[in-house]
């Protein structure tokens, strides 16, 4: 059963990076991401920022940081509880930017679970010397209508 659900995430992490079930701005911001280590409620990913989510300066935009943060935080919840679940409070707290063309790496982490909700860290830091770039927290819950919809197929 783990396993399916570590494949799952994969799956829907990697569809939504080929914009096969994302929209724009997700395929966009998610476009070229890695999966390196999938396990339940652990995900680590590695991710080349692109010029077109760059700004004017080279810097990683923070939209695009947030949208994939979010993601794969998402995933890693699906892997532990094997549904995708509602975000209900999302901070980041960003401490440097990353440029165009700077490798990163992103790791997620279920770190709690209280009936519906589940509670996931995501950090991204600098792939070449591990410096701290943002960290996410991020409490999400059951969806009853996802769920429904995601049992019919």
């Amino acid at each position: 059963m783990e396993t399916q659900r570590v494949k799952m995430s994969i799956k829907w992490l990697e569809d939504l990076s080929n914009g096969i079930t994302s929209n724009e701005i997700e395929a966009y911001s998610l476009g070229g991401l890695q999966i390196v280590e999938a396990e339940p409620g652990f995900i680590r990913c590695n991710f080349v920022v692109s010029d077109r989510i760059s700004d004017g300066n080279g810097n990683w935009q923070m939209g695009a940081m947030a949208t994939l943060i979010d993601d794969v935080g998402a995933a890693a919840i699906c892997s532990f509880a094997g549904e995708i679940k509602a975000s209900l409070d999302f901070n980041i707290s960003f401490y440097s930017t990353a440029k165009s063309q700077e490798e990163v790496e992103i790791e997620a982490k279920v770190v709690g679970e209280k009936g519906k909700l589940t509670s996931v860290v995501i950090e991204v830091r600098r792939k070449d010397n591990g410096e701290l770039i943002a960290l996410g927290k991020q409490w999400m819950s059951s969806n009853n209508i996802a769920s429904k919809a995601n049992h019919r197929g």
